[in-house]
């Protein structure tokens, strides 16, 4: 790691502090101003947006307060070294709130299986799906264990900047079978067909299709066991304005409603940005936490070698996600904080989604149900919701204007006939989020929900890199770039900055 001689202090006259330029202020974004602030940069950080947070923002309506992203935190150490970079402890801006168990996965038959971090707990609930695959599921979880500790903790936070450091893993990557599929790892050690999904399906929080993600990613259920999955109460966005207070307390800013248009490059290094309005800002290193195909397509004009526009053309994307979010005036207690709602199919659906890129009839969901353990979140005796669906990116031609209400109406009957009897009745707020929208609120390409697809030829080395190949002081965080979507993800790409972002004093 690159560390700064000399404590940077803030003081009331110019400030002459190497200035770092952020493009976004999602969990990427602000993690890397925060440990940029903390080596010594002055930090601005340019939102677009009217709130800080990207994916991460916060929807308020009807006195209902719903988290418009993430909605899980796994590895909170991540999160409690950035306050702590900056002489502080998380627990006192943020409390996080263990989930047990994890989520609850529905099957259309009405059979359910709680996951958790509870050793003996999960072995019972394999054992009643099918007791054979008990010994199976133990093996897997070695496996995942040992997936993590390379995939994550080794190499989560380790820049891919050449060849070589990817060649240099390939014999592990062989060996943790990262070259087969998730779901094809989870079939070497569990035959029941349910169980394979329950085990299968964690590519999906990040983008990516369980038969063909890298089995690399088969590191998430050990992930989730080590460090828990936990709830932020007052919601995720409690987090963005925590983080958003370091900043400021570094003596950065984070401004919002600032679109950049794009960035200055001078002598094939970044000099700067130029905003919407014309406003030229000076910089002397540019971290762009915008989709990594806007930034090379649009802020740098397309005019880089590596990923070109015909490359980005090329490159596969991640579904797209509608979301539903809804109060309801009454209480549903018998329905957890999390759940996953299976569709009656598991392949063809996803191959609707991602291949053949079809708008199918039946769907699979999430449904966060947060008063289950936050009831402040909504209005005395009514529930808040959101539910995910995964859907075809903008690549399979959908009209969502005309297809959200008409989809959301499908996904409400199906509530109403499982898990929310009555909700037609108890319906008092509701708002709808589309691929288009993540097109036009957030710049993805194709509308994507996470980026570039999580395949193996799509990550680390092969990835858009943290450091640009084509332009000198030119650095990427977020879901687009390496290690990838979904919160450790996007902190880990924070933290790759220490690795590749030099010294302030060298800057100054």
């Amino acid at each position: 790691m690159l560390t700064l001689a000399v404590k940077p202090t803030v003081t009331s006259g110019p400030d002459a502090r190497p200035h770092a330029v952020v493009i976004g202020a999602g969990f990427g974004g602000l993690a890397a101003a925060v440990r940029l602030g903390a080596r010594g940069y002055r930090v601005t950080v340019l939102e677009r947006l009217d709130q800080p947070g990207g994916r991460a923002r916060v929807h308020r309506q009807d006195g209902f307060t719903f988290d418009a992203g993430p909605t899980i935190v796994t590895a909170p150490f991540l999160f409690e070294e950035l306050w702590r970079l900056c002489g502080r402890e998380m627990h006192e801006d943020v409390t996080l709130v263990p989930m047990q168990p994890f989520y609850r996965i529905r099957f259309e038959d009405g059979q359910s299986f709680a996951y958790s971090g509870d050793r003996a707990a999960m072995r019972a609930e394999v054992a009643r799906f099918s007791p054979d695959d008990v010994s199976g599921y133990e093996r897997f979880m070695a496996h995942s264990e040992a997936v993590c500790r390379m995939g994550f903790e080794e190499l989560g936070h380790v820049p891919f900047g050449s060849l070589g450091s990817m060649l240099r893993i390939a014999p592990d990557l062989l060996r943790l079978s990262g070259h087969r599929s998730v779901y094809d790892v989870v079939s070497r050690f569990i035959r029941d067909e349910r169980l394979r999904t329950i085990f299968s399906f964690h590519p999906l929080l990040i983008g990516g299709n369980p038969f063909r993600a890298s089995g690399i990613y088969c590191l998430i259920a050990h992930l989730e066991r080590q460090w828990g999955v936990h709830f932020a109460m007052g919601g995720t966005g409690l987090l963005v304005d925590g983080l958003c207070g370091l900043i400021r307390g570094q003596g950065g800013r984070v401004r919002c409603g600032e679109e950049v248009s794009r960035i200055r490059v001078e002598d094939a290094r970044a000099t700067g940005v130029v905003l919407a309005g014309g406003e030229v800002i000076p910089a002397d290193i540019v971290v762009s936490n915008a989709d990594s195909a806007f930034t090379y397509g649009t802020l740098l004009g397309g005019r880089t070698r590596r990923w070109s526009p015909r490359r980005l053309a090329r490159a596969s994307s991640s579904m797209g996600l509608f979301v539903w979010y809804f109060g309801t005036r009454k209480k549903y207690p018998e329905v957890d904080h999390h759940m996953i709602l299976m569709g009656p199919r598991y392949r063809g659906l996803l191959q609707d989604i991602f291949d053949r890129k079809h708008l199918a009839d039946d769907f699979s969901l999430y449904l966060h149900r947060p008063t289950a353990t936050d009831p402040l979140l909504a209005p005395p005796g009514h529930d808040a919701f959101y539910v995910l669906a995964p859907v075809p990116n903008l690549d399979g031609g959908q009209d969502w204007a005309q297809l959200a209400e008409p989809y959301r109406q499908r996904i409400a009957r199906f509530l109403e006939g499982s898990v929310l009897p009555g909700l037609s009745d108890a319906l008092v707020t509701s708002r709808v989020t589309t691929p288009q929208d993540f097109s036009d609120d957030f710049l993805s390409f194709r509308g994507s929900g996470f980026g570039l697809e999580p395949v193996l030829t799509q990550s680390a080395w092969f990835r858009p890199h943290n450091r640009s190949e084509d332009v000198a002081n030119l650095f990427l965080v977020g879901a687009g770039t390496h290690p990838g979507a979904g919160l450790p993800g996007v902190l880990s790409s924070a933290r790759v900055l220490d690795s590749v972002v030099p010294d302030a004093r060298v800057c100054a």
